[in-house]
C-alpha cells in the first residue's frame, strides 16, 4: 500500500521516465474526491476507451459522459504516444472489481496474471480509491493498431509508478484482470506489458533500447513507424486537433474558441479569402480612378 504521488511528484516520475506529458486545464485538482477516498494507493490500470480521435477522446475523459462523471482517468495515452494528463485524486475509471485480484496485485503474488475475476462493476469492491487510471485511445475492436510510439508510452507510464512506489510490473493490470464485466485493454497481452515493464525497471529511468544497426539493406518495418496502420482521420486528428495555442493579443477569438491548430488553418484561410477579396476591390477601384483620369485628361 502506499500514499499517492501528488500532482507534482507523478510529473516529474513520468518526464524522468521519458514521457511526454500534455498538462490538461486544472487537471492537478480536477478529481471526484467529494465522493469517496483516494488511497492506500495498490497499483495501477491500463483500459481502452472505444473512441477515434485525441481532441474528441481528451474531452471524454476529462468531462465524462451521461450518467459518468470525469474525469474517468488520470492520464489519456494518445496514438502519438502523448499522455495528457486529465485529473489527479478519486477518478470514475476501475469501479467495482475482485477482491481476490486486489489482494494479488497488493502481494504481487500472482504468476503471469491474476486469478480470473469473478466480481464485476456491481458487486466488487471500490477499485477507483485503490489504483490509478490510464484510457488508452483505441477502438477497443481488437483491429485497431497500437503504434509503437502509443505502446512504448504505456509501458514507460506504468514503469514511472512502479519505480517511484518501489512497485514490481505485477503491480500493473488491466481493466479485464479486475472485473469480471470488462474486455479491457483489448489488442495486446497484459502479461506481455508486464513483461516489457518488468524489464524497464531493470534500467535507470529514461533508459531506451539500444537500436540494432543493420548489416545489410533492410525494408523498413511498418512497426517502427507511429502512424502506421492509421487512417487519414486519425493521422489528422494527431497532426492538427491536440494542441492549443494562445491567441495572439488582440485577436478575436469568438470564431477560433480553442485555438487549435486545426481551427488555426481555418482562421488562416478564412483571412487569406478576406484578403483576396479586398484585393479585388482595391483593382477595382484603381481602374475606375485610372478611368477617371483618363477623362479629365481628354477633357483639357
Amino acid at each position: 500500500m502506499a500514499t499517492p504521488l501528488t500532482a507534482a511528484a507523478v510529473l516529474a516520475a513520468l518526464r524522468a521516465e521519458g514521457v511526454r506529458v500534455v498538462e490538461v486545464g486544472n487537471w492537478r485538482t480536477h478529481n471526484r474526491n467529494q465522493k469517496g477516498a483516494w488511497g492506500p494507493v495498490n497499483g495501477s490500470i491500463v483500459h481502452h476507451t472505444v473512441t477515434k480521435g485525441t481532441a474528441s477522446t481528451v474531452a471524454m475523459v476529462r468531462d465524462g459522459y451521461s450518467g459518468l462523471p470525469g474525469p474517468l482517468c488520470h492520464g489519456m495515452i494518445a496514438k502519438d504516444g502523448r499522455v495528457h494528463m486529465v485529473g489527479w485524486g478519486r477518478a470514475n475509471h476501475a469501479g467495482g472489481g475482485d477482491p481476490r485480484v486486489l489482494d494479488q496485485v497488493i502481494a504481487e503474488s500472482y504468476g503471469t496474471r491474476p486469478t480470473p475475476p469473478t466480481k464485476g462493476n456491481a458487486n466488487g469492491v471500490d477499485g477507483n480509491a485503490r489504483f490509478y487510471g490510464w484510457e488508452c485511445e483505441n477502438l477497443g475492436d481488437g483491429k485497431d493498431p497500437w503504434p509503437k510510439a502509443q505502446y512504448e508510452a504505456i509501458v514507460r507510464v506504468q514503469a514511472a509508478l512502479c519505480r517511484a512506489h518501489g512497485w514490481s510490473a505485477k503491480s500493473v493490470i488491466g481493466h479485464l484482470e479486475w472485473s469480471s464485466d470488462k474486455v479491457d485493454p483489448r489488442g495486446f497481452s497484459m502479461a506481455d506489458l508486464r513483461a516489457d515493464v518488468a524489464e524497464r525497471l531493470k534500467h535507470p529511468a529514461g533508459w531506451s533500447p539500444t537500436p540494432t544497426t543493420p548489416t545489410t539493406p533492410t525494408t523498413p518495418s511498418t512497426e517502427e513507424d507511429p502512424m502506421a496502420g492509421l487512417t487519414r482521420e486519425q493521422i489528422y486528428d494527431a497532426v492538427w486537433r491536440t494542441d492549443r495555442m494562445t491567441p495572439p493579443e488582440g485577436r478575436a477569438t469568438k470564431d477560433n474558441p480553442t485555438w487549435a491548430a486545426e481551427s488555426v488553418l481555418r482562421d488562416a484561410a478564412s483571412y487569406a479569402i478576406r484578403a483576396e477579396a479586398a484585393a479585388v476591390r482595391v483593382e477595382a477601384a484603381a481602374a475606375r480612378i485610372e478611368r477617371a483620369l483618363g477623362t479629365v485628361t481628354r477633357g483639357r
